[in-house]
């Protein structure tokens, strides 16, 4: 196993070539918090919807509960082998050279292409907000000012994050506040209880297809993980802060789409027969209910918040880069770390390079939005399956630390490595082709690196 620089805790000083523990668990909040975004079932709103007979907020209560699951078993590996690069870190210790190779590999894809997404929900927002600018030249601006934000330095792209995170906040409550007096005001479109029960009866299968699609919003907490070598506080801060995102964006979620329900002008079997405004649904709500204000504000809100989740979801890819190839899994060249900022800056610019072609790429296309979300969440979600497997591999199979317990460490990871399969399975025929195709890719790269290792008469990563 490569070699770990490990840093101090004091003042955020550190070694040459590795990265300052500068972070404090408000910053891991910010971090986690942005990548979701406060407000990211505002886009799958209508999906949701229309999936699930309008038992939306049952919808995201469930998924938050099946997502704790992978929360908690990241929580279990961030206190025992705390380091960057996330599951690849967790997946190496607990599985294996091999496995941990293929587990950063899959990340890599979904932590390349889901800030790409992000990007494009910017230029899109902006464009809306500014016709006159094509989406491509905003979606290229956005990946231009945050990959600068993040090569300034952690702590001030942290700070940037809490301000634009204080923002989103501040929109979501205006939101509440505003659908909570029309409510008053004009009452609700349907029963108060409709979120949970949907419309016209409950359905099991309904809301268990919609949570396969609700999930994806919890995608990022994660990069909370990758942090964890710039923790001020060391891992059992970065396990906290994993946790209480998930819980905090559980309850904003929740919160935002009752009150959207609610208020909806259009019943879920509309937006069922007519997928062409499911996507405009949230927006459509906030204009029909209070006034085109407030559609405006969500909508300006969405695109400033789109960028900054792409810059944690960038600074995220940058560390798992960098941690492969201190390893030597990557070109060593993207383990330097700036002696000024103290950030991995090869890596940042590799990952923002790749994340900025696919970006530019898909907003020069009217099909690019569907083809780019095609392509991201499997690899992420595949992640997840390896990270389980490293929880039980860690304390049961190796028997590390002493202290085991067959629920933390065997059930609570089965049923998180269930929940990951229903919902790669219940993917798109094209993701699960892109993923398997990244997965076969990966294998060579493995395959080929084991067999330069042989015939130099040593093992891969050292």
């Amino acid at each position: 196993m490569g070699s770990l620089r490990r840093t101090g805790t004091t003042g955020g000083e550190a070694r040459p070539g590795s990265l300052r523990r500068t972070l404090t668990f408000r910053d891991l909040l910010v971090y986690g918090l942005l990548f979701i975004a406060p407000m990211a079932p505002v886009g799958i709103f209508g999906a949701l919807q229309a999936r699930s007979h309008g038992a939306v907020t049952t919808v995201y209560a469930v998924a938050t509960v099946a997502m704790a699951c992978t929360a908690y078993s990241y929580a279990q590996m961030v206190q025992v082998v705390p380091r960057a690069g996330s599951v690849y870190a967790y997946a190496r210790a607990g599985l294996g050279e091999g496995a941990g190779f293929v587990a950063g590999w899959l990340a890599l894809l979904d932590y390349l292409l889901i800030p790409a997404v992000a990007y494009l929900f910017s230029g899109i927002a902006l464009q809306a907000l500014v016709p006159s600018v094509h989406r491509w030249v905003w979606t290229a601006v956005a990946v231009v000012v945050t990959t600068l934000l993040n090569l300034w330095g952690v702590r001030a792209a942290a700070r940037v994050g809490f301000a634009v995170l204080a923002m989103e906040i501040t929109v979501l409550a205006v939101f509440v506040v505003a659908a909570a007096w029309a409510l008053a005001a004009h009452g609700a479109e349907r029963s108060w209880t409709a979120p949970f029960t949907g419309e016209g009866g409950f359905s099991v299968g309904a809301v268990l297809s919609a949570v396969s699609v609700a999930v994806l919003s919890y995608l990022g907490f994660d990069a909370i993980a990758a942090f964890a070598e710039e923790s001020a506080g060391g891992a059992r801060r970065v396990a906290r802060a994993l946790l209480t995102c998930l819980v905090v964006a559980g309850v904003l979620f929740a919160v935002q789409t009752y009150l959207a329900a609610l208020l909806a002008p259009m019943p879920a079997a509309r937006l069922a027969a007519r997928p062409g405004e499911q996507g405009t649904a949230f927006y459509t709500t906030a204009q029909a209910a209070v006034g085109v204000w407030l559609k405006t504000l969500v909508a300006a809100s969405k695109a400033i918040g789109a960028a900054f989740a792409a810059l944690a979801g960038q600074a995220a890819a940058g560390r798992l880069l960098f941690a492969m190839a201190r390893d030597r899994r990557l070109p060593g060249a993207l383990a330097r770390v700036d002696g000024g900022s103290g950030v991995p800056r090869r890596a940042l610019l590799g990952a923002a390079a790749v994340t900025l072609v696919a970006a530019v790429w898909a907003a020069r296309r009217d099909d690019g939005l569907d083809q780019l979300s095609s392509l991201v969440n499997v690899g992420a979600l595949a992640a997840f399956a390896l990270l389980h497997a490293s929880v039980t591999g860690w304390f049961l199979v190796r028997g590390r630390p002493p202290e085991r317990s067959l629920v933390r460490h065997l059930v609570v990871p089965l049923l998180g490595l269930a929940v990951v399969v229903a919902v790669i399975a219940a993917a798109s025929p094209t993701a699960r082709t892109v993923g398997a195709g990244w997965l076969a890719l990966g294998l060579v790269v493995l395959a080929w690196q084991y067999g330069r290792r042989a015939r130099a008469g040593g093992a891969p990563g050292r």
